[in-house]
């Protein structure tokens, strides 16, 4: 049997993995169904109308499966970690409730007007169930990450006795609240969500038109999926650009406030300058796989690249070794790789996204084999990237459950046996990897159906249309 504060974080690590698949999903196709309605309501054209109703069924399976495997994941906090949950319930709670009942209850309530109401409200009304869904999800994330980053960089409390235990107490909710992490957190999240989503639709698209155009297969609706690739790529235009840029400036946010974590990200023991940034890294020995330091590593990188991220420019800045850090580490070797294979898998979207822009540009989107077999290998990477991001994030902060204040292995609940732990953990691994099998079916059907018949006739005059609600089945 495991040891009830090891199981606990595994059992609330592969909840979370498996769970933010589907935000990510819902929240990244939330402004390009946006923009389709828009699109749809604007000039009729059938193409709007597939691809909204095409992409509206994989937003909404996202969001049914993302609010079941979500509402475990604030449970696990009462049965696993019942310590945290009453020490920082007040202020950990708060962004948590906010969440259920305004963003979700937002996005909830719309989002059987924007799947099913097409035919039942005039344009106003599904525009305005369009963007309120598409609000809500982004909504969501506000909540969870105002939680999140407060965790990250606590403000806004005092620790107060209670009954013999630590009690956090909220004194300044606007510190607590607006916490220097959140702003950081929330434009990569959101950027890597929409980034993600762009892959995948870039790797769907790509593989129909290279069925078609490449080996000759005849596929139905061809079009349809040549104006999904290149979606798919013009958003990915934007946004890898963007993720790495950002990402460079969070960096240095995180060297600012979260030291011991950047030590780990670039597995600097000693305190040293001129760091080199290795982009791409492999271990020459196991020993090195497991136990990283930064300048026994081969690989590829920029001399001096960890002290110019760490300062903002300045390559030969020092940077503290997790030598001089009091206390436990954070798993060096796991926050480094995934930091590594992050890194590494952001630049790669940018080539691809250029890659693909030039093929285009250039006439050739349809002919590239080469480019469709990378587009179709990368479609799962944005939420892998999305994953290693999190453990950067996450383990990166060990052994500190709220940083500086409660250590994880403090906020587990006490009365929590070994076997109860191990028992529910199995327990989640099955039922959890059941659920994501059957998005999985279910996504793949929605694809094999391919987009819905428009037929040019009938489609409806979208300027004529009323607002009022139809009566008619």
């Amino acid at each position: 049997m495991l040891d009830p504060v090891i199981a606990s974080r595994l059992q609330f690590a592969v909840t979370t993995i498996v769970h933010i698949i589907f935000p990510v999903m819902s929240m990244g196709l939330a402004p390009f169904l946006i923009y389709f309605t828009w699109k749809d309501i604007r000039t009729g054209r059938p193409i709007y109308e597939q691809l909204r109703r095409f992409w509206t069924k994989i937003f909404a399976i996202s969001f049914v499966v993302g609010t079941v495997t979500g509402i475990v994941l604030e449970f696990e906090f009462g049965t696993n970690f019942a310590v945290f949950s009453t020490a920082a319930g007040e202020l950990f709670g708060g962004p948590l409730a906010v969440e259920g009942l305004m963003a979700f209850m937002l996005e909830a309530t719309f989002l059987g007007i924007f799947v099913f109401g097409r035919e039942r409200v005039g344009n106003a009304v599904y525009m305005l169930s369009a963007l309120a869904v598409g609000v809500g999800s982004w909504l969501s994330a506000v909540w969870i990450l105002i939680a999140n980053s407060w965790l990250q960089t606590p403000r806004g409390f005092e620790v107060v006795m209670q009954n013999g235990q630590p009690i956090v107490r909220l004194v300044d909710p606007i510190a607590a609240y607006a916490n220097p992490r959140f702003p950081w957190m929330y434009v990569h999240m959101q950027n890597a969500a929409v980034e993600s989503v762009a892959l995948v639709m870039a790797g769907i698209g790509a593989y129909f038109v290279f069925r078609h155009h490449v080996w000759g297969y005849p596929v139905e609706n061809v079009g349809f999926w040549e104006t999904t690739l290149k979606f798919g790529l013009v958003a990915l235009l934007i946004t890898a650009p963007l993720q790495v840029v950002h990402g460079d400036l969070y960096a240095r946010h995180v060297y600012e406030t979260q030291p011991q974590k950047f030590a780990a990200m670039e597995a600097v023991w000693e305190t040293d300058s001129y760091v080199p940034e290795y982009i791409v890294a492999f271990p020459t020995n196991l020993e090195d796989l497991l136990d990283p330091r930064a300048k026994d590593i081969f690989g590829i990188g920029i001399p001096g690249g960890a002290s110019w991220l760490a300062s903002g420019g300045d390559p030969n800045a020092e940077i503290t070794g997790l030598n001089e850090f009091e206390g436990p580490q954070p798993p060096v070797a796991l926050v480094f790789w995934s930091f590594r294979m992050m890194v590494a898998l952001g630049f790669w979207f940018i080539l691809l996204a250029v890659w693909g822009g030039y093929r285009w540009a250039r006439g050739e989107l349809r002919s590239d084999d080469l480019l469709h077999k990378a587009l179709m290998a990368s479609a799962p990477l944005g939420i892998l990237a999305v994953h290693l991001g999190w453990i950067v994030t996450e383990v990166g902060r060990q052994p500190w459950l709220i940083q500086g204040v409660m250590k994880t292995s403090d906020g587990v609940s006490t009365e929590l046996t070994a076997t109860e732990a191990t028992v529910t953990l199995v327990g989640f691994v099955a039922v959890y990897l059941v659920l994501l099998a059957l998005y999985l079916y279910v996504v793949v059907r929605i694809v094999r159906e391919g987009p819905p018949t428009v037929s040019e006739d009938a489609v409806v005059d979208r300027s004529e249309a009323t607002s009022e609600v139809s009566v008619d089945d």
